[in-house]
């Protein structure tokens, strides 16, 4: 019988990578899709030799072509941590438009089910504690946040647009704060940024007065709720997250206990429209695809301060960049 084949975008990144390897277990013939504007080779190098793996060099915001049959897509090409979008906003924008144009057309000429990598960031700054998928948001479109915030929501209504005119088979992943092995210790995000300046002796960084709160899912989780709602018969957006809410301060304490340093914390004035909490309602993921989180932040963390450890020195102490607890 001969395997399904899968096209996933941004295969290069912290999740696509990850996705990536889920896909070649589960026997499909994997094809990894990433301009490598933020994405790095050195994530899926050990999937290179594979016979069911092959490497497009690709800008998906330009016309995607994939010869052969397509069984499913997966949109996960997007630069996704403040760093990033801060610095390269029109990009940002293209991919999220033009991008997702471009592989709804795929999907649509091939007949592919399609799953794009939405964002908690449609949320904005909440009024609602937990969100629900069905709260609209607080968003400020011109922002300096708002080059990823309406990317998304675009991809969205893009997306539901295919869906409903078209027929086409979509489903809408709403990622939460993500975390584990193969992220950018340098790429803005408080997690990387606490263990980051930990890892270096220095102290750690707060904006606001830390009692902004995020909720963090490991990888594993994520990528579970992803499989399962890709093979579900869901089309509405769906939130994928941890509910296990903490503060930045208790995080960063978390932290502090974790890589046994002596650091303190010192605090900065927050971003311009730095969410105040982030949390998602999984009711959905619960009922829908049977699916919770499983791995523990203590359980999650160690394994993803391991990794960050095993960097090479000149990474860890590379320090060119800012971070925002945003994420």
């Amino acid at each position: 019988m001969a395997r399904k084949r899968i096209l996933i975008t941004g295969a290069a990144g912290f999740l696509g990578s990850h996705l990536c390897d889920r896909f070649i277990k589960e026997d499909f013939d994997v094809i990894a899709m990433d301009n490598l504007i933020t994405g790095d080779l050195r994530n899926i190098e050990h999937l290179f030799p594979l016979e069911n793996f092959e490497f497009h060099h690709h800008d998906v915001s330009k016309f995607v072509y994939v010869s052969g049959n397509v069984d499913y897509i997966l949109h996960f090409a997007s630069p996704a941590s403040p760093i990033d979008y801060l610095k390269i906003p029109i990009q940002t924008l293209k991919v999220g438009s033009l991008g997702i144009h471009n592989l709804l057309g795929l999907a649509r000429s091939k007949k592919s089910r399609l799953l794009i990598a939405s964002t908690s960031e449609v949320y904005g700054d909440p009024t609602v504690n937990p969100q629900p998928e069905e709260y609209w948001g607080n968003v400020n479109p011109v922002g300096p946040r708002g080059v990823y915030d309406e990317a998304k929501r675009f991809q969205e209504a893009m997306t539901m647009a295919y869906h409903t005119f078209h027929g086409l088979e979509t489903r809408i992943v709403r990622i939460f704060n993500t975390y584990g092995p193969r992220m950018r210790l340098n790429d803005g995000r408080v997690l990387p940024a606490f263990i980051g300046q930990a890892l270096r002796g220095e102290d750690l960084t707060v904006f606001g007065d830390g009692s902004q709160t995020r909720s963090f899912c490991y990888v594993d989780d994520l990528v579970e709720g992803i499989y399962r709602l890709l093979f579900s018969d869901y089309s509405q957006p769906m939130n994928i997250g941890n509910p296990d809410e903490i503060t930045i301060r208790e995080f960063g304490e978390e932290i502090i206990k974790l890589t046994g340093t002596k650091q303190k914390m010192v605090f900065k004035e927050l971003p311009t429209d730095d969410p105040k909490q982030r949390r998602p309602d999984i009711t959905k993921a619960r009922k829908i695809l049977n699916w919770e989180p499983k791995v523990g932040r203590a359980e999650g963390l160690k394994i993803t301060y391991e990794y960050f450890k095993s960097l090479p020195e000149k990474e860890i102490n590379h320090k060119d960049f800012t971070y925002y607890n945003n994420k």
